[in-house]
C-alpha cells in the first residue's frame, strides 16, 4: 500500500489503520521529523513531496524493488486554499493545483505499471468541495472538482485492465489542515486592496468561523481512516464513498436541487458567520 500525505491527519490515521489490518504501508511524509510518530509495525515512512519529480521517481523505484504487490495507492496529500476568486493570486491558484491535482497525477502515472501488473486500486481523496463550491472556497473546490473529473476518466480507462478507481469525499474532519488554511487566509487578507476589502471583508471574516464550526462538527481522523480503508479493501467497491453526515446529505442534495436553491442553502449557512453588521447585506439577488 502507498498512502501520500501521511504526516498527520487522515493520511497518518489511514496508514495506521491499514497496518493494523496487516498491510505493509509506504507512508509518504514531507520531513524527516514526520517519520518518528509513524514508525510502527507495518508502516515504512518515505520522504515524499508529490510535486517533486525526484521524490516521485524514488517512490516508484522503491515500489518496483519491493517484494510485495502494490495493492492500492491512496492519493491523500492536499493543501487548503480559501479566498475570493478575484483576490487569490494566480501563483497560489497554481500551487493549489500542483498539490491537489498535478501531484496526484504524477504519482499515479509513476505507479501505474505496478498497479496494472498487480491489479491494484487507486483511491483518490476528494472532498465535499469536489461536488459543491461556495463563496470563498473557489480555489480549493476547483482543484477538487478537477480531481473528481480526472478520477472519472481514469476509472473508465483502467477498468478494462483490472485496476479499480475509487473516490472518497470527506466533509468535516478534525485535522490540522484547517489551521494551515486559516494562516494562509490571513496573509491573503493583508494583501487586499481597499476596494477588495469593501467587497469581501465580511466574507474574509466569516470564513475562519465557518471552517472552525464545520471542522468541530466533523468526524475524527480515525473515523475517516476506517472509511478510507473500506474504500481500499471492499471486494466490490462503490465508485464513491462519503465521510460524514454533512457530506452525504449535501452531495445528495446537489444532485437534485436547482443551482439557485443550492446557492441559497450554502449562502445561508455561510451568512451565520458574517459579522453581525453585515449579515443583512449578504443575500444575493438573482435574475434570469
Amino acid at each position: 500500500m502507498v498512502v501520500t500525505g501521511a504526516s498527520t491527519g487522515m493520511g497518518a490515521a489511514t496508514a495506521r489503520e491499514l497496518a493494523r489490518r496487516g498491510f505493509h504501508v509506504l507512508a509518504g511524509v514531507r520531513r524527516d521529523s514526520d517519520r518518528v510518530p509513524l514508525r510502527a509495525n507495518g508502516i515504512e515512512p518515505v520522504i515524499l513531496d508529490i510535486t517533486d519529480p525526484d521524490h516521485v521517481a524514488a517512490l516508484a523505484a522503491r515500489v518496483e524493488r519491493g517484494p510485495r504487490p502494490l495493492r492500492a495507492l491512496v492519493n491523500n496529500a492536499g493543501i487548503p486554499g480559501a479566498g475570493p476568486v478575484e483576490v487569490m493570486p494566480l501563483s497560489e491558484w497554481r500551487r493549489i493545483f500542483e498539490v491537489n491535482l498535478f501531484g496526484h497525477v504524477a504519482v499515479t502515472q509513476a505507479l501505474l505499471p505496478a498497479l496494472l501488473r498487480d491489479k491494484g486500486r487507486v483511491v483518490n481523496i476528494s472532498s465535499l468541495n469536489g461536488k459543491i463550491s461556495m463563496a470563498g472556497y473557489g480555489p480549493y473546490a476547483a482543484s477538487k472538482f478537477a480531481m473528481e473529473a480526472m478520477s472519472d476518466a481514469l476509472r473508465n480507462e483502467l477498468a478494462p485492465h483490472g485496476v479499480q478507481v475509487v473516490v472518497v469525499e470527506p466533509g468535516g474532519v478534525k485535522t490540522e489542515m484547517s489551521r494551515a488554511g486559516l494562516a494562509a487566509l490571513s496573509r491573503l487578507d493583508d494583501g487586499m486592496t481597499p476596494e477588495q476589502h469593501a467587497r469581501y471583508g465580511a466574507l474574509m471574516r466569516a470564513i475562519p468561523s465557518h471552517v472552525a464550526a464545520f471542522t468541530k462538527a466533523g468526524v475524527t481522523s480515525d473515523v475517516a481512516a476506517k472509511r478510507i480503508t473500506k474504500a481500499v479493501t471492499d471486494g466490490r467497491p462503490h465508485t464513491r464513498y462519503t465521510i460524514g453526515a454533512a457530506a452525504a446529505f449535501l452531495i445528495r442534495a446537489s444532485r437534485i436541487l436547482p443551482d439557485r436553491m443550492l446557492d441559497r442553502m450554502t449562502t445561508s449557512d455561510l451568512r451565520k458567520h458574517y459579522p453581525a453588521e453585515n449579515r443583512g447585506r449578504t443575500t444575493a439577488t438573482h435574475t434570469d
